[in-house]
């Protein structure tokens, strides 16, 4: 089950219409804000990430919010699942991301190189990664952004 809501006209004509005087050219669902993160939120991440069970570190690896040591740590979890929602994550930082451009598991570095966030260093890595399916997706991921495909010399 996804957490993402796609609303249908009918219900944006809704929210537009009950949404107070709104500003011209915004949504009505941007209007509401995200709580603030605070300490006690990155407490829970942290207790996520140190689970026993694999999908709760999936979901500390999956956090926009969580703490760089968290993110740091779950780069050299031993469950390869972790790993590639830590590499699928948006808000990883770019040093965690090489590190997970080396990952052993394909699907890891896979999920690396279409990152958004990705650093060119680790890009011309998997450029020239063993992986036919890695270099695929490197190859694919420049011809979205309209740059030539990193060659190896």
């Amino acid at each position: 089950m996804s957490c993402i809501r796609f609303n249908t006209p009918a219900q944006k004509r809704q929210l537009a219409e009950n949404a107070p005087a709104m500003q011209l050219g915004t949504e009505p669902v941007a209007q509401f804000l995200s709580p603030t993160v605070t300490d006690s939120k990155r407490e829970r991440i942290r207790r996520l990430a140190a689970s026993d069970d694999p999908r709760i570190r999936e979901s500390a690896a999956l956090s926009y919010h969580a703490p760089d040591e968290v993110y740091e740590a779950l780069a050299h979890d031993p469950e390869a699942s972790v790993r590639s929602c830590l590499a699928r994550n948006e808000r990883t930082p770019c040093d965690v991301l090489r590190t997970l451009a080396a990952d052993p598991d394909e699907q890891v570095r896979a999920w690396v190189a279409i990152n958004y966030f990705v650093p060119a260093d680790a890009m011309e890595r998997l450029a020239v990664d063993e992986s036919d399916t890695v270099r695929a997706l490197v190859a694919w991921k420049a011809s979205l952004a309209g740059e030539a495909h990193p060659v190896a010399v």
